[in-house]
């Protein structure tokens, strides 16, 4: 269990109208914000969860990130597959610890990061080098040595081919998830299941369609909203911002 924070760790500064702010803690640096400023010696050896004030006397509450924090926040070179969508790919992919997975359009590594943190092996192809090495950095950013070993990124067009066999589960961020779909079906174990997540309902389609043969079973299409709610004394009501959609996660099973 993590005591104390420790020079080069991740923190996560929240102020009262609940901006956050991503910092890794190095000795003799200043965080500056608009409402003043904070030295990294003050909050290097202190406790997670304490308050501190700024040199303008604005408070801030110090935390270590979530892994849903740290996608928000993390440097990213294409956009992310938000957490709410992550959460549910987990569950509908059924990801379990030791599990073989491809994913194929790695982006910032955002879903790489909910996969490896749930244990499986992680096989990325990403047709972008400058992504493929920002995944990897962001990666090494948040999760410890033995998730990173259970990582690789290869500069891969999906679309030719994959270069494995006998996975359990293969994932895609892609624009034509449906040209994967017979390199997939050689790919995966039987009872493995294959993932499209898709802006598009039209590009959920086709996937589907391509599905569509002996080879495949169990389709199921899903889109995931997330609304808070506001809670307070006798004031309760749904927040007048919500993340809606931000795309489709598709599912089927591969035939024995």
């Amino acid at each position: 269990m993590k005591n104390s924070l420790q020079v080069e760790e991740l923190v996560l500064l929240c102020d009262r109208k609940g901006r956050k702010y991503l910092v890794k803690l190095t000795s003799g640096k200043q965080f500056h914000t608009h409402a003043g400023s904070v030295a990294h010696d003050s909050l290097i050896g202190a406790s997670e969860g304490i308050q501190v004030r700024t040199n303008r006397n604005a408070s801030l509450t110090v935390w270590r990130p979530t892994l849903n924090d740290y996608v928000l926040k993390m440097p990213r070179g294409a956009q992310v597959i938000y957490p709410k969508d992550s959460a549910a790919i987990l569950m509908l992919a059924d990801v379990f610890t030791g599990a073989r997975v491809l994913e194929s359009g790695v982006g910032s590594g955002a879903l790489s990061l909910s996969l490896l943190r749930a244990g499986a092996y992680v096989l990325g192809y990403e047709i972008r080098a400058d992504f493929a090495a920002q995944s990897l950095e962001n990666v090494a950013g948040f999760l410890d040595q033995e998730a990173q070993q259970r990582y690789e990124v290869q500069v891969r067009d999906c679309y030719l081919g994959i270069a494995v066999d006998c996975l359990d589960r293969v994932i895609l961020d892609l624009p034509e998830p449906w040209q994967v779909v017979p390199h997939a079906a050689k790919a995966l174990n039987a009872g493995g299941i294959l993932t499209a997540y898709t802006p598009s309902i039209l590009q959920a389609t086709q996937f589907r369609e391509a599905c569509d043969c002996k080879l495949w079973a169990q389709a199921c299409t899903v889109e995931i909203l997330h609304r808070n709610w506001h809670i307070e004394d006798e004031a309760v009501r749904p927040e007048h911002r919500m993340v809606g959609h931000t795309g489709f996660v598709t599912t089927v099973r591969r035939l024995g």
